[in-house]
């Protein structure tokens, strides 16, 4: 017999092993992937450490008389009002006041923010968090006239090059964010996971933090699969993120993630899983640290946060401006590290949760030492 005919018991063998092999390769992926999101995700389950962002520095002499305005792009939002809160209470122990624009999310009201704070006087405007300084460059410019200085904070990716008429900016990782989340779907659904995600594409960030998700999880758990992204405007939270969850779980009831990347949109979301019978078997994991959704995860409506202290942030983004401010190097990022709360540490952040509370503290003596405060 030529050695190039296999015999036909060779052939069905061969065929036998071949449909045995696939399904065997498909798992050793699969738990390949889950091996990997585990150990990405472990570096997020330690207790923050403190970095320097910046050489030590005396700011109460570059913060006296200094006034900032802080402006939110909507003062709803739980999140970053509780980080304007802190700057508050940061810039009374340092002697620079911190005021809020409050506003509706509307592009006419951070006109009028600007137009208060050249009129009275203000040092700097602070656009925190999901604003475009592109959608007011022309006030950006009458304040740079007027020798306000505008900055960012919580608002660019690193990777993003920040509008050229700023003063500074503090940005954080939201591609990182993106590809936290994407790891511990991962690992939640051991590989399977059918996701709804919830975004925001008008707020520039969401663009590499839902890019960040995607590449993660094509690398990490192809057979995961987002089922549907829902793209909700900021000013529309409080009446589409709701409705939209439900008709979404309804039409796919196989869906067993869903994501809302800013965890103040978990408030419209929870009623909804609520109301579909959905709480508790759809799992939820968000990003941001606020405290109420923090709470959501002990009463077991959300499954995991990723937080960062807002007291910390208010610290950071403070030092940052006031480096600005007084001519000296301001760091590339806001240096605020992320940490992973789940039911097995959410206790720490107090009961009621905390802005504050669950991070440790090393970040508070860090900045007073640092400022030549103590």
């Amino acid at each position: 017999m030529p050695s190039s005919i296999v015999p036909p018991l060779r052939l069905t063998t061969l065929v036998m092993a071949g449909a045995f092999a696939a399904p065997a390769i498909a798992q050793d992926a699969t738990a390949d992937g889950i091996a990997r999101a585990q150990e990405r995700l472990a570096a997020y389950s330690e207790l923050p450490v403190f970095t320097p962002p910046g050489d030590p520095f005396d700011i109460q002499k570059c913060a006296a008389g200094v006034r900032m305005l802080s402006m939110p792009n909507n003062s709803g939002n739980p999140f970053l009002k509780g980080i304007i809160d802190r700057m508050k209470a940061v810039g009374e122990d340092i002697g620079l006041e911190v005021v809020e624009w409050e506003n509706q999310g509307q592009p006419s009201q951070w006109v009028q923010g600007f137009d208060y704070a050249v009129r009275d006087g203000f040092d700097i405007v602070n656009l925190i968090s999901g604003i475009s300084p592109d959608t007011v460059e022309p006030q950006i410019r009458a304040a740079n006239e007027a020798g306000v200085k505008v900055m960012t904070s919580h608002f660019y990716d690193p990777s993003f090059t920040p509008n050229e008429l700023l003063s500074s900016s503090l940005p954080i990782g939201f591609n990182e964010i993106g590809k936290v989340l994407a790891n511990w779907v991962t690992v939640a659904t051991e590989g399977k996971g059918r996701i709804a995600t919830i975004v925001s594409r008008e707020v520039p960030p969401t663009i590499p933090l839902v890019d960040g998700f995607q590449t993660e999880l094509a690398e990490n758990c192809p057979d995961c699969e987002i089922v549907r992204e829902i793209n909700v405007g900021v000013s529309e939270w409080g009446t589409k993120i709701q409705p939209s969850v439900q008709s979404t779980l309804q039409a796919n009831p196989d869906i067993d993630v869903v994501i809302p990347i800013y965890d103040s949109m978990s408030q419209f979301v929870v009623p909804a899983l609520r109301l579909t019978g959905n709480l508790g078997k759809v799992k939820v994991a968000t990003f941001n640290g606020t405290p109420f959704v923090l709470d959501f995860i002990s009463q077991g409506a959300v499954d995991m946060n990723i937080g960062e202290s807002l007291d910390w942030i208010a610290y950071a983004t403070v030092d940052g401006h006031v480096r600005d401010h007084c001519g000296l190097p301001v760091p590339d990022r806001l240096n605020v590290p992320f940490y992973i709360f789940d039911k097995d540490n959410v206790a720490d952040a107090g009961s009621p949760a905390q802005f504050d509370t669950g991070y440790g503290d090393a970040y508070v003596s860090g900045f007073r030492t640092l400022w030549g405060l103590d």
